[in-house]
């Protein structure tokens, strides 16, 4: 994931993914490992599939805020993704050069929650009168690396947390957890091969002691058999609320693709295979379970 030669993209995703690898330990503990077995010899050969941000659907914020940065920097915008039962949805946006990470950005429908949940959203973003994209300079790095780091709007009380966990457990993770980075995803099929498969990197995982997300199976895979996903189970941090409580909650985790060269290309070359040559994109009920891994059903699972 981590860039030796730093352009600004280049850079920014750098200053992302240094406190999410601070916050979530897993990420050291796979990476270590990898690293042990011979796979990668460091963090800047793991190749990074995608990765995630959760918004919120209201004035001046959500995707059409967030998405500028992106587009600034040359990410095209392309399939949009509805998540009816969890009331969310999003869109995934191809990067301008194959070595760095596709994003997926999505947005809680916020007027689809029930009004005592609406209230309490509002009751934290209300203040936010214009789009804070905007008053960015996105050519400078530190400014758009301290964005996604700093606080939109005020904690919330526990009350008013677990009023929203009792009912989208999406809404009460972004109202604490605001832009932070959600997941970064490791690109299975680009490691040697013997271990490039998700079924031989899920047993390496298992037997690392890492617990993986099990809603809708281990592997998530998509209706045309080529995109196949899996996840740890958000590591639990110890949360500060407003007003003086504590509470631990989900905080962020990892992903894991497998993308299958497409039927057009398997008689290539493997050497030849490129990430053009292989599925894209993402598949709706593949996401709809990776969401879970922040979920009470999974984080509170014994490993």
């Amino acid at each position: 994931m981590l860039f030796s030669k730093k352009s600004n993209l280049e850079a920014i995703l750098n200053g992302l993914f240094k406190s999410y690898f601070e916050r979530v330990p897993d990420v050291k503990k796979i990476t270590n490992a990898m690293i042990k077995k011979g796979w990668v010899s460091s963090q800047e050969d793991i190749i990074n599939d995608h990765i995630a941000f959760r918004t919120l659907g209201v004035p001046y914020l959500g995707i059409g805020s967030f998405e500028k940065i992106f587009l600034k920097y040359g990410y095209q915008k392309k399939e949009f993704y509805s998540f009816d039962t969890k009331k969310l949805n999003a869109y995934w946006y191809a990067p301008p050069k194959p070595n760095l990470p596709r994003i997926f950005i999505s947005e809680l429908r916020v007027n689809d929650l029930s009004k005592t949940a609406q209230q309490i959203v509002h009751k934290y973003t209300h203040s936010i009168s214009q789009d804070p994209v905007d008053k960015l300079d996105l050519n400078k790095v530190s400014e758009v690396i301290d964005f996604f780091h700093e606080p939109l709007w005020e904690l919330p009380t526990l009350e008013n947390f677990d009023t929203l966990l009792n009912e989208s457990e999406y809404a009460a993770w972004v109202i604490y957890n605001r832009y932070y980075l959600n997941h970064y995803t490791i690109s299975v099929h680009e490691l040697p091969e013997g271990f490039d498969s998700l079924e031989k990197f899920n047993e390496f995982l298992v037997n690392l002691g890492i617990k993986l997300n099990d809603a809708g199976g281990i592997i998530k895979t998509s209706r045309d058999g080529l995109l196949l996903q899996s996840s740890s189970v958000a590591e639990m941090i110890k949360a500060d609320f407003s007003d003086h409580k504590t509470k631990e909650i989900a905080g962020s985790y990892v992903e894991f693709a497998e993308r299958k060269i497409l039927p057009e290309f398997q008689n290539i070359n493997q050497n030849k295979i490129l990430s053009k040559h292989r599925r894209d994109g993402f598949e709706t009920a593949n996401a709809d379970k990776i969401f879970e891994s922040t979920f009470i059903k999974q984080t509170k699972k014994p490993l």
